[in-house]
């Protein structure tokens, strides 16, 4: 798919557990895990937001678009805390 999620790479350079990010925005670690994981088809504006100001970061941080060819590595996290 295109859109990578990269939330966990946001979680560890905040050294925040996902529990943590969880139980701030109002929604299950669960959901937050399949998040995480990309496997979800969508995520609310709402819960991005939540996210974003719990972690002090932009969107863009967090969905990153990528060619859909294997050959194209990811960018690099260029968020300035």
């Amino acid at each position: 798919m295109p859109i990578v999620v990269r939330l966990d790479v946001i979680l560890a350079r905040t050294n925040t557990r996902s529990k943590d990010l969880a139980s701030a925005i109002g929604i299950t670690e669960a959901n937050l895990s399949l998040l995480k994981s990309g496997k979800v088809r969508g995520v609310r504006f709402e819960t991005l937001a939540a996210i974003c100001r719990e972690l002090k970061c932009q969107p863009g941080d967090i969905l990153t678009y990528v060619e859909d060819d294997p050959r194209t590595p990811l960018p690099e996290f260029s968020h300035e805390p």
